[in-house]
């Protein structure tokens, strides 16, 4: 994520400056903020979640004259992030960053309150779509020879840990394929991908940046691309859904929440300043560099019934699939 981190702070560098004018503390409710506001980071330091949040962080402090923090909390699978976001006082100055790992961990159950009653969707940030990799030396060339192949032959797949999106994403696709895939999580994609590249596992899914670099080594290959479209670096690699499987994806995304009860005002105002930001022409185009794009202007609203959409759907998969914690 090395690549990330320096387009992202050179966006910030570039962008900071131009979205503070006098003009833009009318844009927040009176008073607020009026002591620093925390952004809770499930990961560590240097990836690409907490980098966005950096960015968002800075410009949030720039726009309205007081601190941000970056407050990193990984482990559990996110859930200890989860979990103190979720007892924070809703005043406005606590904010949680999440994937779409959220929806995962309360449909699986892994924290003892449901996800849907304890946070407030605030604004998604970014999207990253993923792409389906495999070792240069496997013989399927498209996700249909994959499935014949998967008959004949014992394979494994990595992630980035038991409940991830791509966990979830890869048992799906396993079970569309009917194949059996053996599912071996890492400790975070960079492992994830080294496993692939050095014969450990056959399959991974991971994010453009990282699955192209890995490409030009010559030492594993796409099969497909796992969102909805076909990808801009890579325009003539088919999706799975035009391999066989309509509606099929593994995508994530970067939002931002806030414990339940938040004032609405405040929701309002971090939802137009992080949108605004995320989709200047500078940042877009950094973010669309790296192979993820800003997230969809949603009002806090929309985004909740987006996110309750998919909430249902991870608990179908959950459940048909029949994911355990192990």
């Amino acid at each position: 994520m090395k690549l990330l981190s320096n387009l992202l702070l050179a966006g910030v560098l570039l962008i900071g400056g131009a979205v503070c004018t006098p003009l833009h503390a009318q844009d927040k409710p009176a008073g607020y903020p009026q002591r620093p506001i925390r952004i809770i980071v499930p990961v560590l330091p240097g990836g690409g979640l907490d980098m966005v949040c950096r960015a968002v962080g800075q410009m949030l402090s720039e726009r309205w004259r007081q601190t941000v923090v970056v407050d990193n909390r990984p482990g559990g699978g996110t859930v200890i992030a989860t979990e103190i976001a979720a007892k924070a006082a809703a005043d406005g100055y606590t904010l949680l960053a999440a994937t779409d790992t959220l929806n995962i961990i309360g449909a699986m159950k892994r924290v003892p309150f449901d996800v849907r009653m304890a946070f407030e969707p605030v604004v998604p940030m970014t999207a990253q779509p993923y792409v389906l990799i495999v070792g240069a030396g496997l013989a399927a060339k498209s996700v249909k020879e994959l499935a014949v192949y998967s008959q004949s032959h014992s394979l494994s797949y990595g992630s980035s840990g038991v409940g991830t999106v791509g966990h979830l994403g890869m048992e799906r696709l396993a079970n569309l394929a009917g194949a059996k895939w053996v599912h071996v999580p890492y400790k975070g994609g960079s492992a994830s991908l080294v496993g692939l590249m050095s014969g450990e596992v056959h399959l991974y899914p991971g994010l453009v940046i990282s699955a192209t670099a890995a490409m030009k080594s010559g030492k594993v290959r796409a099969l497909a691309a796992l969102g909805l479209k076909r990808l801009p670096a890579l325009p003539d690699l088919p999706t799975v859904a035009e391999q066989g499987w309509p509606g099929f994806k593994i995508v994530n995304s970067y939002n931002l929440f806030a414990p339940a009860g938040t004032p609405r005002p405040i929701v309002d105002a971090v939802n137009r300043a992080v949108g605004d930001f995320m989709h200047t022409p500078a940042m877009a185009q950094r973010l669309i560099a790296d192979g993820s794009h800003p997230g969809e202007r949603y009002t806090p609203e929309a985004f909740k019934a987006f996110l309750a959409r998919e909430y249902q759907d991870v608990e179908r998969q959950v459940k048909t699939l029949n994911v355990k914690l192990y």
